[in-house]
């Protein structure tokens, strides 16, 4: 099973597509991320205060925590246009070239996987982002001459899960730089009665709890979470959700209430079962549950460190405690030797 046909994952799904009616619109109506709502408030306001373009913004942080919601909020406040593209899908040169060249002053261009243009692409980049220019070549040979077109002040919303994979230059040319955490049970709380009253579902505070504690702190994930058991409520309740109801309906999705699915256990069993609770390396890990070693690392490995049950060592990955208590399996290893030297 890949990332994304994973119930928990935080990429896009084709479902999610109906989120875009349950995006908040202005920065008042964002719940959580209080950091990077504040200071984009005071940039936004600066920037308008000025009649200025706003300074180039970068998101990063894991898939799912709004980051395109980001980019249409500050589009919206900033009471301009907002283009959408993908780092993938700028091949060439010229496909960001008749991008560029149709924005208006102001203009927000917000490009997600911002770390996967191509090095052609972002040298094309540099001086629209630096100096809102953009650099031709026209002809060949000996008779090519380079032609400068000025574009208008626009901004552009770079939003990436990889910043590590961001080059240098690229990165050096955003002048805000923010990153987005894992949201807590009260704000994913808030989403999922914000989205309730939305969709005209039925829900008891109990049963908000219940489906945003299994959520993964992931905005995207939660309201993923909110139309199954909805569908639960509708077909095998009176369609009402209920704390009992949103536990039926995500034990039958096989989401455990810290949001663990099968594959996530699938890790910490084999570390526990396979190979004593380690340490074991990553490889051996994949190998022994059929999975590539770097989907490992960065998929499903994130959120088994932020809940404590495992940790990374010189010698490779241990099962903690907590996660021999979590699977209920009783941990008969040796206190480990911790030494003052």
């Amino acid at each position: 099973m890949s990332d994304a046909d994973r119930m928990v994952s935080g990429q896009k799904r084709p479902e999610d597509r109906v989120d875009n009616a349950l995006r908040p619109r202005r920065l008042d109506e964002m719940t959580g991320q209080p950091r990077v709502v504040e200071n984009l408030r005071i940039l936004i306001e600066a920037a308008k205060g000025r009649s200025e373009a706003l300074d180039h913004v970068l998101l990063y942080g894991p898939p799912g925590l709004g980051k395109t919601t980001f980019a249409h909020v500050i589009s919206n406040e900033m009471d301009v246009n907002i283009r959408i593209t993908a780092g993938p899908s700028i091949e060439r040169a010229g496909d960001l070239a008749a991008i560029l060249t149709h924005l208006r002053q102001g203009d927000v261009l917000f490009i997600d996987e911002i770390h996967r243009l191509g090095r052609a692409v972002e040298e094309i980049l540099y001086p629209a982002m630096e100096d809102f220019a953009l650099d031709i070549v026209i002809g060949k040979g000996p008779s090519a001459k380079n032609v400068r077109l000025n574009l208008p002040r626009f901004t552009v919303i770079g939003a990436t899960t990889r910043l590590a994979l961001l080059t240098a230059p690229l990165r050096a040319r955003f002048g805000a730089v923010y990153r987005l955490d894992f949201y807590d049970i009260d704000a994913i709380c808030e989403i999922v009665e914000r989205a309730a009253s939305m969709l005209a579902v039925s829900i008891e505070e109990d049963g908000t709890h219940e489906i945003a504690k299994r959520a993964r702190g992931t905005p995207r994930v939660a309201l993923r979470l909110l139309k199954r058991v909805r569908d639960y409520a509708e077909v095998r309740a009176d369609g009402k959700i209920t704390p009992d109801v949103a536990s039926e309906a995500l034990d039958l999705l096989e989401i455990d209430p810290l949001g663990l699915d099968d594959i996530d256990r699938r890790v910490l069993l084999a570390i526990i079962e396979k190979f004593e609770g380690g340490p074991v390396g990553l490889d051996t890990i994949a190998a022994s549950i059929s999975e590539e070693s770097d989907t490992i690392m960065d998929v499903y490995e994130p959120y088994l460190l932020q809940l404590g049950f495992i940790e990374r060592t010189p010698r490779g990955r241990m099962a903690t405690r907590r996660a021999y208590a979590h699977l209920g399996i009783e941990d008969n290893r040796p206190p480990r030797q911790t030494s003052l030297f």
